[in-house]
This record gives C-alpha cells, sequence and structure tokens, in this order.
C-alpha cells in the first residue's frame, strides 16, 4: 500500500512536466517547420520570379521535401496559405498555422 501511495505520488509530480515538455516540443517543431518553408518560398521566389502555385509545388521542385504535418493538428492540410499582394506573382506569399489557441509566448498559433 505504502508502495503504490509512492508511486503515484511520483506519477502526480512528473505528469504535469512531461505534458509541459510535449507542448514546448510541439512549438519548437512548428516555428522550425515555419522558417524551413518561409525560407524554401523565398528561395522559389528568388530562381522563378514568382511565389509558388501551392505548398505542394515546393516539394515538387524539391525546395522541401515533403509539405511538412502540422504538429499541432497533426495534419499537412491545415496551414494557412497567405497569397501575395499581386496575384499574378504566383500563390504562396506566406504560410501560417492553422492551428486553433494560443503559444506559451500568448500570441495565436495562426500569428506566428
Amino acid at each position: 500500500m505504502v508502495t503504490l501511495a509512492i508511486v503515484a505520488l511520483l506519477i502526480s509530480i512528473v505528469a504535469p512536466r512531461y505534458a509541459g515538455r510535449i507542448n514546448t516540443a510541439e512549438e519548437t517543431v512548428l516555428r522550425q517547420d515555419l522558417s524551413v518553408m518561409r525560407d524554401a518560398i523565398d528561395k522559389h521566389y528568388a530562381d522563378a520570379g514568382q511565389y509558388p502555385a501551392s505548398l505542394e509545388e515546393l516539394a515538387a521542385k524539391r525546395y522541401i521535401r515533403a509539405v511538412p504535418s502540422d504538429p499541432l493538428t497533426q495534419s499537412n492540410r491545415t496551414w494557412i496559405v497567405i497569397p501575395p499582394a499581386d496575384r499574378e506573382k504566383g500563390g504562396v506569399y506566406d504560410v501560417k498555422s492553422g492551428a486553433r489557441g494560443n503559444g506559451s509566448d500568448g500570441k495565436p498559433y495562426e500569428q506566428w
């Protein structure tokens, strides 16, 4: 009985820290994915003189290996694509997360 109480106490201490670390890791991966995709968009624009038509085009032209999954939504279909002001220059000027909620810095994920 005492052993079970000690194990339960240890789990109650470790579980919240573990959950917090998972959230921190997901946010770190999100920031990295956004940085890589934005860099690929800029490189595509520098090479082709226009922005890619879609995120899939970046992968097809090998600027990225594949469209990454948003670590918060677990899907690569939830990215929010921001087109350029001049539609003649392509379809993807910027990309943002489609995840709901706020990050640890208090800003909504869709504003990162």
